[in-house]
């Protein structure tokens, strides 16, 4: 039998359009005693307010709702509390990151998707909990549908456990098949109040976005906008949304130079500053609330009737071929801009002013991507190996992983040592990844957190992980001088990384578990126990090297704040930073972008460090190797060590005789593709003329000749060079070769025998010498063979020689006494009887001494004058 409730539905439900999901709700459970639910409602209608407390009068255990973001979580429970008129915590209470008010007669309890993550992988079987909602499904961020896959499957293992999944612009029909076919549909009829929509596009010349993110001018006119939209519509409060808390700092000081009492909302504030931006405003005062996507679902900002929409969103991202993860800016999607308008008339009839020209929304996506298909997945890696199916094969999520996205997040974590391969090539979590899991945070920052603890204790480490965890900009891109402000205190950021080191510190073997959190700054020197007090730079470049051992980076040669990667990518500091002349760098944030030295990269957030924190933190990442390679003529070999793709040295040594023979095969077949096949081999003229002589027997005759093109001898090096490459490999330089030997084992028997038969090196001509034939290129195909023979000595020659068993003829240039071309002909009986009379006029006078007969058909060959010939 279900627990008796002390909700008052009747009450709670009072006013409230989601009120209509009651009977329906009730008849779900009548039928099932743990339904599978899709509740649709549009946003103000009071569902989140009302559907927890319904399934809890049904249901005999505590009702656990998954929110996407702390702020809703926690709204949510005051409200449910506010109305029933109990404390938070005792009858509907919230459970997010570093604050929990629950107690043990709680009957719903409002968490995070991140929370619900966490506490599925620690208590699989959600022992005490009898139903479990997803709020805003729509959203769908890595926790949320994960939170959602997880719960499903706890679901369909245990028949008591109701889920439900809620949202204003899910798509029911999809998510209903997702739950299985006995889901149920309930829907809240849409009853919106009047909204009137005004359109507020920049003035001309004015962008957006540029390659910094949102430009200063923008801001300027969303201000402007807002100013202006009081001013026309002087009822009500305003809530505005831009994409980031950088965004929202920058349009909140501008309203401040105007005169106008302007509040941020963004996730980065305290419990205590959200409330103070969300508390009924006294005496129906106007108020002016500048958020990110924090207000756009889950919670009701009181008296908002106007909504200024700068049409932007954060979305996460991951570029894999560099290895960047982190948010971009873009266009908000149409639903998200739809979600935010509705802010305005949740109470009454409200106005919506987007700041951009309706063709541009009209150009924005439909939907945003989910964050599965577009951003890092490390986490959910872990998470699913965690869980026992690495591969997600039986986890009902929303989308599939993209392949190639997983992959890299495993090979992210298999660096960490959290993943690791069984004999069978199955995925498998560590007993390092159980503990990484169990940290609420990135897993680079986790491996962070835990190693560092080892070496500078656990709260200390915990300081500086906060300080990489605080999506804060670090000046100049100097991390070291982010965590100098941050210690100074006084700031709300200061106090935010206060609660965050708390927080951080209780997770740690050995770490505090007091509440004082009083960070202490290190100089140096060493410490009581087994601590190793590294000066803060130090310390703080230690953990953002175990954090991103990839990033490490060192300065590139002759240059100022340019530097290469580990990971094998560039990137630069901002121009004038403090750090621009440091050697080496553990870099916590680098992002794309224009850069004046072209790398496609900027270091947003980095800290200097020496050889031994490259050492220590980039182990995992160094390497020794023999490099092979040919230099000068010769295979030369070196030991070389390496921290990812970043040489830390070099060292000549002797050429290991297998490695040696591999590069001399892969340079000789054209590897790497910028190696031409053969390049490094020295041709003497002999051996030319023997590939040439070859060459053209295999164009014209064909097999067995082989053919002699750089691709077929390429793909042939063992064939003919087998010894030579072993003296190559062994160090002898290349122009010691005798290529003519190796190109003979081409050579097929018999017909090799026949060689000087069809391709003759030289030719005998009547007057007995034996002229050299030039054979063309073995790539100029077109080319005939030629013979180069003073006119003299080819008297009484009528026919053109021929080769290649008489298929090839031989290009005759006729050279006169002074070895200068008199005629060029393939036909020396034409030459004879037209060409000859004309050249025979033309140089007889000019070479008396030489013999010019009539009839050169007739005469008797000679080498010399008239005077040696007779």
């Amino acid at each position: 039998m279900p627990a008796v409730s002390a909700f008052d539905l009747p009450t709670l439900a009072r006013g409230l359009p989601a009120g209509a999901v009651l009977p329906g709700l009730a008849a779900a459970f009548a039928r099932d005693a743990a339904p599978r639910l899709v509740v649709e409602a549009p946003p103000g209608s009071g569902k989140t307010t009302v559907v927890p407390p319904a399934i809890a009068c049904h249901a005999s255990g505590r009702v656990v709702v998954a929110e996407p973001r702390r702020l809703a979580a926690r709204a949510a429970a005051a409200r449910l509390a506010s109305l029933t008129g109990t404390r938070v915590g005792d009858l509907a209470g919230y459970a997010v990151r570093g604050e929990r008010r629950v107690s043990p007669a709680a009957r719903v309890v409002f968490v995070t998707n991140g929370l619900l993550v966490r506490r599925l992988l620690a208590d699989p079987e959600l022992a005490g909990v009898s139903a479990v909602v997803i709020d805003e499904v729509h959203e769908r961020g890595l926790d949320g549908d994960l939170a959602f896959a997880l719960s499903d499957e706890v679901a369909r293992l245990r028949d008591d456990l109701t889920l439900a999944v809620m949202s204003a612009t899910l798509d029911a029909d999809r998510w209903a098949g997702l739950l299985g076919d006995d889901a149920r549909v309930l829907r809240v009829p849409a009853r919106p109040h009047p909204l009137r929509t005004v359109w507020a596009p920049p003035p001309d010349g004015v962008a957006r976005l540029d390659d910094r993110g949102v430009t200063r001018a923008f801001l300027t006119h969303v201000a402007a906008t807002i100013e202006h939209a009081l001013a026309a519509h002087p009822e009500g409060s305003l809530l505005a949304f831009l994409p980031g808390r950088r965004e929202v700092d920058a349009v909140v000081g501008l309203l401040r130079g105007r005169g106008i009492d302007a509040r941020p909302l963004h996730g980065s504030m305290s419990s205590a500053e959200q409330d103070a931006a969300l508390a009924e405003p006294p005496g129906g005062e106007r108020r002016v609330i500048v958020a990110t996507a924090i207000a756009e679902s889950s919670l009701t900002v009181p008296g908002v009737h106007i909504v200024v929409d700068a049409g932007l969103a954060r979305e996460p991202r991951l570029d894999r071929r560099r290895g960047f993860a982190g948010l971009v800016t873009v266009p908000a999607s149409q639903a998200s801009v739809a979600q935010r308008a509705g802010r305005a008339a949740r109470l009454g009839p409200g106005v919506a002013v987007h700041c951009c020209a309706e063709r541009e929304l009209a150009l924005a996506p439909a939907e945003a991507r989910p964050e599965i298909a577009t951003g890092d997945l490390t986490g959910l890696a872990l998470a699913l190996a965690a869980w026992g199916d690495p591969d997600a094969a039986d986890l009902r999520l929303p989308d599939r992983p993209p392949a190639a996205a997983l992959e890299t997040a495993r090979g992210t974590l298999a660096a960490l040592g959290a993943l690791a391969r069984d004999d069978a090539g199955r995925v498998r979590i560590t007993a390092r990844g159980r503990a990484l899991a169990r940290v609420p945070a990135h897993p680079r920052l986790a491996r962070a957190l835990l190693d560092a603890a080892e070496r500078i204790g656990p709260e200390r480490a915990a300081e500086l992980v906060a300080a990489l965890d605080a999506d804060l900009r670090a000046p100049g891109g100097d991390l070291a001088a982010l965590l100098r402000e941050l210690r100074r205190g006084g700031t709300p950021a200061a106090r935010r990384w206060r609660r965050d080191v708390r927080r951080l510190a209780r997770l740690v073997p050995g770490g505090r578990r007091d509440g004082n959190d009083g960070p202490r700054a290190h100089t140096g020197g060493p410490g009581p126990g087994d601590v190793d007090r590294l000066p803060d730079d130090a310390a703080l470049g230690l953990v953002t090297g175990l954090a991103h051992p990839e990033r490490i980076a060192r300065r590139r040669e002759g240059s100022i704040g340019e530097y290469a990667l580990a990971s094998g990518t560039a990137a630069a500091l901002p121009r004038g930073s403090a750090l621009s002349e440091a050697e080496w760098l553990a870099v916590a944030d680098v992002a794309r972008a224009r850069t004046a030295s072209a790398s496609g990269a900027v270091i947003r957030a980095a800290v200097p460090i020496d050889r031994a924190i490259v050492k220590t933190a980039g182990a995992a990442l160094l390497r020794d190797e023999t490099e092979t390679a040919w230099r000068d003529g010769r295979v030369r070999a070196w030991r070389v060590r390496r921290l990812g793709a970043l040489e830390l040295a070099r060292t000549p040594t002797s050429p290991d005789p297998a490695a040696a023979r591999a590069a001399v095969r892969a340079l000789l077949r054209g590897e790497p593709p910028e190696a031409a096949p053969l390049g490094i081999l020295v041709w003497t003229p002999a051996a030319a003329r023997l590939r040439a002589r070859l060459a053209l027997l295999h164009r014209s005759l064909g097999d067995p000749w082989p053919a002699m093109d750089d691709a077929s001898l390429a793909a042939r090096v063992d064939d003919w060079l087998g010894p030579e490459i072993d003296r190559l490999a062994a160090g002898r330089p290349a122009s010691a070769l005798d290529l003519g030997d190796a190109l003979r084992r081409l050579l097929p028997w018999p017909a090799a025998a026949r060689l000087d038969e069809l391709a003759p090196e030289r030719i005998t001509v009547p007057s007995g010498s034996a002229v050299r034939v030039d054979y063309p290129d073995p790539a100029d195909p077109a080319t005939p063979p030629v013979l180069a023979v003073k006119l003299q000595e080819c008297f009484g020659w009528t026919r053109t020689p021929r080769v290649a068993d008489g298929r090839v003829p031989v290009q005759l240039q006729l050279l006169s006494p002074a070895r200068r071309p008199v005629a060029i002909t393939m036909d020396l009986a034409s030459f004879w009887q037209e060409g000859y009379r004309q050249a025979r006029a033309e140089l007889r006078g000019r070479y008396p001494r030489h013999p010019w007969p009539e009839d050169p058909r007739t005469a008797t060959p000679t080498r010399g004058t008239k005077r040696r010939s007779g």
